[in-house]
């Protein structure tokens, strides 16, 4: 494991860090320093407006250097790691700011995950501290709390937004300014840590450090048109990749706009904000997008500021397209990247057909991809093949995971990213699809493995294999095909309250449930779950077309 104390890095060939430097792409920045320039600067300027609450960019540095010396004071040590699982609350940037400057590393969490994700970000990250509110989304995540206390998983401090009960309230914490750090960090160091989607069992963390993250929403504003006159609605959930990055909240902090946290993407709750915020940049996965472009054409709010709707985390589909442009009065950009780094962007000057057909090319011209066949050898562009890349903002290694790190990336560098992707001659990317066994459901990815070793768990199940099914609102839908141990076999509703009991997002409770009797096996008596799995979604989706 590694020693808590010790500073994560990522390393990058030094080649390739001399280059990523001339060009550059790295430019020594830190986020401290970031928004220690922007509240000296935009001082007056409104960062942050989330619910009741409207910060200046110099409240906010206030508010971050306050948690900052006051989580120092409670005995967390710069380079310890704090999982913080804060929904879309002003909070969680003075928070996120607040660690950045104490020296601590972040390690993002969503509001939906539950205690065995929690104990399992803990864990492989030897966290030291845990954030949350008091509630959030109707869910109390002090009860969260305790458990995860009881685990005796190494936690010290638990720090709550609101009412703490017995735990340390943020809205106390005050410690000794001289505590704070009196030097940046290296801007090679790692900042946060998130979680990836994850193709087998629970996520893994990725690495991300000051220098190549603040490079991917630096260059993501020239691409997406941010300055400080952009009003950033953070529709999804704030801690995601893509509302953070792309250029997200942080994009827009660094051009010095303002970002506008909504508590719920429907359209109901979003459109109001639009409307009162003038807001002109939002982000969105497909199925909102289409429920949006939807309820726009009888809604009583003005939508006339938005000027860019993002659409992402899943592809979207050239018809899904065409509904969205023809719903809302916008320019559609189309997204497609990881958390890991690569993130491909249409362009705003491009034509319709690549908007609506394509799901963009690389932010940067030092973004190498490559799209090889079974054999790791390149495909000519026009065929499918298995995505790879490697750049300034694409990780090079997972955090304290030796064996995903050896199956994730190949001996010189590259990411193996499990897309399926077309690529045109001028770069632009047309995903196909997941190469392995992950479900993308409404952007959020999901392991089936993960899914079926739950449901293994259940006294009824004999055995069980989950897949992916297309779905027109969600992109895709989780079905869990099960063998039950007996003819007395549970219904579906009682299978999916039982899974709730499991301490998981609900995210990854199944969609549908079917009954089988069996599963074909293999000539030696195991059954192959990749073949089965797709054996399985091919049948279902014939029988489906009939």
């Amino acid at each position: 494991m590694t020693d808590p104390l010790i500073p994560l890095r990522q390393t990058w060939p030094a080649d390739l860090a001399a280059r990523y430097r001339a060009a550059g792409h790295w430019r020594g920045e830190t986020f401290p320093a970031l928004l220690r320039e922007r509240a000296h600067r935009f001082a007056e300027r409104t960062a942050i407006v989330g619910g009741d609450e409207r910060w200046t960019y110099a409240e906010l540095h206030r508010r971050a250097e306050t948690i900052a010396a006051g989580l120092l004071a409670r005995g967390l040590r710069p380079g310890e790691r704090v999982v913080v699982q804060l929904g879309n609350i002003a909070a969680f940037y003075a928070v996120v700011f607040g660690l950045f400057r104490a020296g601590l590393v972040p390690v993002y969490a969503l509001p939906a995950h539950r205690s065995t994700e929690i104990a399992h970000f803990v864990r492989k990250a030897q966290a030291a501290g845990y954030v949350v509110a008091d509630r959030y989304d109707g869910f109390d995540y002090r009860t969260l709390a305790r458990e995860l206390l009881e685990l005796d998983l190494g936690l010290r401090e638990v720090v709550v937004v609101g009412e703490a009960e017995e735990f340390t309230a943020l809205a106390s914490l005050a410690g000794d300014p001289a505590l704070l750090p009196r030097e940046d960090p290296d801007p090679q160091s790692v900042a946060f840590l998130q979680i990836s989607g994850g193709s087998t069992g629970l996520s893994k963390l990725i690495p991300r450090t000051h220098d190549d993250y603040i490079y991917s929403f630096r260059a993501s504003n020239a691409i997406c048109g941010i300055t400080q006159d952009s009003v950033y609605l953070v529709a999804l959930p704030a801690a995601h990749n893509f509302p953070m990055s792309s250029p997200g909240a942080l994009g827009v902090f660094h051009a010095g706009g303002t970002v506008v946290l909504s508590p719920s993407p429907a359209p109901e709750t979003a459109f109001a904000l639009i409307a009162r915020e003038r807001v002109t940049d939002t982000g969105l996965v497909p199925p909102l997008a289409l429920l949006w472009a939807q309820a726009a054409a009888s809604t009583p709010h003005d939508l006339s500021s938005l000027r860019v709707l993002q659409v992402g985390g899943a592809k979207l589909t050239p018809e899904a397209a065409r509904r969205v442009v023809a719903g809302l009065p916008v320019k559609l950009q189309q997204v497609f990247g990881m958390a890991e780094g690569l993130v491909n962007y249409t362009r705003l000057d491009d034509d319709e057909d690549t908007i609506l057909g394509t799901q963009g090319r690389p932010i940067s011209p030092d973004d190498e991809v490559l799209v090889v066949d079974d054999a790791g050898q390149p495909v000519p562009d026009g065929e499918v093949g298995y995505l790879l890349t490697r750049g300034p903002y694409t990780i090079r290694g997972y955090h304290n995971d030796d064996a995903a790190n050896a199956r994730s990336f190949t001996a010189d560098g590259f990411y193996r990213t499990g897309d399926m992707v077309l690529r045109q001659p001028g770069g632009y990317l047309v995903v196909q699809g997941r190469a392995h066994d992950h479900i993308n459901r409404a952007g959020e990815k999901i392991s089936a493995e993960e899914v079926e070793d739950h449901l293994l768990a259940h006294p009824q199940v004999f055995d069980v294999a989950v897949v992916s099914i297309p779905d027109d609102y969600l992109g895709e839908r989780i079905c869990a095909f099960v063998i039950p141990r007996s003819d007395d076999k549970p219904r579906p509703p009682e299978i999916k309250a039982w899974m709730r009991t499991r301490g998981v997002a609900a995210f990854k409770i199944p969609d549908q449930i079917v009954f089988v009797a069996a599963f074909d096996q293999t000539a030696v008596g195991k059954t192959s779950r990749k073949e089965l799995r797709a054996r399985l979604r091919a049948e279902f989706l014939a029988n489906e077309a009939k």
